[in-house]
C-alpha cells in the first residue's frame, strides 16, 4: 500500500505560516526598492530578512535561520547604515536620482515576475517534499561549507574585508597624499 503525497488543499498550518511570511518578505522587498529614503529602505530590508528567517524556521532549518538573522540582519544592514553615515550620503528623499523610467521598469518587473512564477509553478507542480526536522542543522551545513565550498567561502570573506577597508579609506579625509 503506497501513501500518496497530500494535495495542495486544504493547506496545513505550516504552509499558511510559510505563505504569510513569504508575502511579508515580498512586500517588504518591494518597499525596499520603492521607498525614497535610504534609511527606510534599510529598515524594510530588516523586515524582509526577518521574514525570510521565519521561512527558514518553518522549513526546520534553525541554523540557517539564525545565520540569516545574525549575518544579514545584524551585519549587512548595519554595514549598509554605516556606509550611508560614513560617506555622508543624503538621508532624505533624492529626486535627482529618478530617471523617469518607472513605467518601463514596472512592465519589465511584472513580466519577469510572471515568467519566474510560471516557471516555478510548472516545474514544481507535482513535487512534494515532506518536512523532516534536522535537515538544517549545523553539522551537515558545516560539513558542506568546509569540505565542498571552503575556497569560495574564504574568497568571499577576503572580498568583504577588502570592501570594508576600502570604505573606511574612502570615508576618511585625514588620509591622503601630501600636496
Amino acid at each position: 500500500m503506497s501513501s500518496a503525497p497530500p494535495g495542495l488543499w486544504p493547506p496545513t498550518g505550516q504552509e499558511i505560516v510559510f505563505l504569510l511570511l513569504g508575502v511579508v518578505a515580498a512586500g517588504a522587498a518591494l518597499l525596499v526598492v520603492t521607498t525614497r529614503q535610504i534609511v527606510h529602505a534599510a529598515l524594510w530590508l530588516v523586515v524582509s530578512f526577518g521574514a525570510l528567517a521565519g521561512c527558514y524556521l518553518v522549513l526546520t532549518a534553525e541554523f540557517v535561520a539564525w545565520v540569516q538573522v545574525l549575518i544579514y540582519v545584524g551585519a549587512v544592514v548595519v554595514l549598509l547604515l554605516f556606509g550611508v553615515m560614513l560617506t555622508r550620503a543624503p538621508i532624505g528623499p533624492s529626486t535627482d536620482l529618478d530617471s523617469g523610467n518607472k513605467t518601463v521598469a514596472a512592465v519589465v518587473a511584472v513580466a519577469t515576475a510572471a515568467v519566474l512564477v510560471t516557471t516555478v509553478i510548472d516545474g514544481f507542480r507535482t513535487a512534494y517534499a515532506p518536512l523532516e526536522p534536522g535537515e538544517g542543522a549545523a553539522k551537515p551545513l558545516g560539513a558542506s561549507i568546509f569540505r565542498t565550498w571552503v575556497l569560495p567561502f574564504e574568497a568571499l570573506s577576503v572580498l568583504l574585508l577588502a570592501a570594508l577597508i576600502g570604505a573606511i579609506v574612502l570615508s576618511r579625509t585625514d588620509i591622503g597624499g601630501k600636496d
